[in-house]
């Protein structure tokens, strides 16, 4: 038996088999992928890892299940999957994924059947019972993967511990507390109060950490600079849940062009520049922006370009990324009866609207070409997206 420290949930205990998994290359990696990818050069503190993560989420998978008093093999097997669950994460997180044609679900199903990983965890369970477990299948997984989700859990607390913003803290006793496991994850009618906080924590980091817009500029520049590594073939996109940040960086850094340029300049801090802003609330349909096809985002910027005289890989259309807030369809026990929560909560439906309040499309540039902007109808050219 071994422990682990961690900053936020205290010791870790781990048994022999764990141990063995953790010490595998695949999941030592997740020690050089940053949870957040380049936020902390927005909030200092926010160097926190994928492994942390990994770590606290197989945690309150433990604490879930005790919880729910479920027998040990079936706590064990979560454990396993809550460990495993990011393993695919490309570097800097979210961030690479944007430009990636895979998920980090799909890649980590990949990883886990294609590494060593796999052969481990023959040795007591199927690993393809474990990917499933992983995508949210069966009332089992939804505890991994899930509305209410111990892996949401952690990175909320985790995300606002280590930015310093203090949205994020959820009452997670009161939900593990508050929930049983039938043929669904049944929340209690007790625990409605605290799955609303959890949703309001996610409303409020989103425009705070996850999408505040220095952020947006600097994650927007980084995968013009990804995108353009794997255009010259110098990282496998296809095998990119191999590399960390620091492949991707000293790569980049190695390079001239477009490449060397943009990381010199994130390196510096050197960041493009907001232009223009469009208010998704100022639209009759702002739920299409969400939904525009990267076809017509590189349209947009090839339009710009021209118009204002600069290279097309120097103008950057960046749409917003929220979560649609209707997915909390989470059974509740009540009154005998078992309704989704949406049905009984009222915040459901309103933050569902109040997403578009802080979402906007930026258009941004180099400092030095800004003034290139000046005049330019923006709204004209945005217009068919109504």
């Amino acid at each position: 038996m071994k422990f682990i420290r961690d900053s936020l949930h205290g010791n870790l205990q781990l048994n022999e088999f764990e141990v063995k998994l953790i010490d595998t290359p695949q999941i030592q990696r997740l020690r050089r992928i940053k949870q957040l990818g380049f936020t902390y050069l927005v909030y200092p503190g926010a160097n926190h890892t994928r492994f942390e993560h990994s770590i606290g989420t197989m945690y309150l998978a433990s604490r879930l299940s005790y919880g729910l008093k479920l027998p040990d093999e079936q706590r064990q097997i979560l454990r396993v999957c809550a460990l495993l669950h990011d393993a695919g994460h490309g570097p800097f997180s979210h961030v690479s994924e944007a430009v990636l044609n895979e998920s980090h679900e799909q890649l980590t199903s990949k990883l886990i059947l294609e590494s060593e990983i796999s052969t481990i965890l023959s040795e007591k369970y199927d690993p393809e019972e474990i990917i499933s477990l992983i995508g949210g299948e069966g009332s089992l997984g939804q505890i991994i993967s899930g509305d209410l989700d111990v892996d949401r859990m952690d990175y909320l607390l985790r995300d606002s511990y280590y930015t310093g913003v203090a949205y994020g803290v959820i009452d997670v006793e009161r939900l593990i507390h508050n929930m049983k496991l039938e043929d669904n994850l049944i929340l209690k009618s007790k625990g409605v109060q605290a799955a609303e906080s959890m949703l309001l924590a996610r409303y409020f980091m989103y425009p705070s950490v996850y999408q505040h817009h220095t952020t947006r500029i600097i994650n927007s520049m980084f995968r013009r600079c990804l995108k353009q590594l794997f255009k010259e073939g110098l990282i496998n996109q296809k095998k990119i849940y191999k590399y960390d940040d620091a492949d991707i960086i000293s790569t980049a850094r190695n390079q001239d062009g477009l490449i060397g340029d943009i990381i010199h300049r994130l390196d510096n801090r050197k960041l493009f520049k907001t232009v223009y802003s469009l208010k998704l609330d100022e639209l009759s349909n702002p739920g299409a922006i969400f939904k525009m096809e990267p076809e017509k985002i590189q349209q947009y910027e090839s339009q710009i370009a021209e118009e204002i005289g600069v290279l097309e890989d120097y103008v950057i259309v960046d749409v917003p990324d929220y979560p649609s807030f209707d997915e909390m369809k989470t059974l509740v026990s009540s009154n005998g009866d078992l309704v989704n929560l949406s049905k009984i909560s009222t915040i459901v439906s309103t933050l569902r609207d109040a997403r578009f309040n802080h979402a906007d499309l930026c258009v941004y540039l180099p400092e030095e070409y800004s003034n290139l902007a000046h005049g330019f109808e923006f709204n004209k050219l945005m217009n068919d997206n109504e």
